[in-house]
């Protein structure tokens, strides 16, 4: 898909009670939270996930064109989402097809980008 492919449909993140109304966190999900902001904490993959958001699925050549980068190191940062659950792929013949397959982490992306919007038009 190039980027001038038309945004597709992404699933919703499944409702979940209002963060008030949820126990506090336990240490060991403090953890595996800062486990995964710690792998949302990269430009580069922050980047990779706004593409697949944008293009629906993408293979490490598309990306690597858009991003200008090496297919390598789009492939190694592709791993690190793929451990966390973030990404999935599918082969279609010689190709593989990358995709977000957790929506909760777009919503996480969106949610972010608003917080960085707002805070950078309250400075100015």
């Amino acid at each position: 898909m190039d980027s001038l492919s038309p945004t597709i449909q992404q699933p919703s993140c499944r409702p979940k009670p209002p963060l008030g109304e949820r126990e506090l966190l336990t240490a060991q999900q403090a953890v595996e939270l800062v486990a995964l902001f710690k792998t949302l904490a990269n430009d580069t993959r922050l980047r990779m996930l706004h593409a697949l958001v944008r293009a629906g699925e993408m293979r490490v050549s598309e990306m690597s064109d858009l991003l200008a980068m090496k297919p390598q190191a789009i492939s190694n940062q592709l791993i690190r989402l793929a451990d966390r659950g973030i990404v999935g792929s599918r082969r279609s013949g010689n190709n593989i097809y990358y995709r977000i397959v957790d929506p909760c982490v777009i919503e996480i992306l969106d949610h972010g980008l608003c917080l960085s919007e707002d805070a950078k038009a309250r400075s100015r």
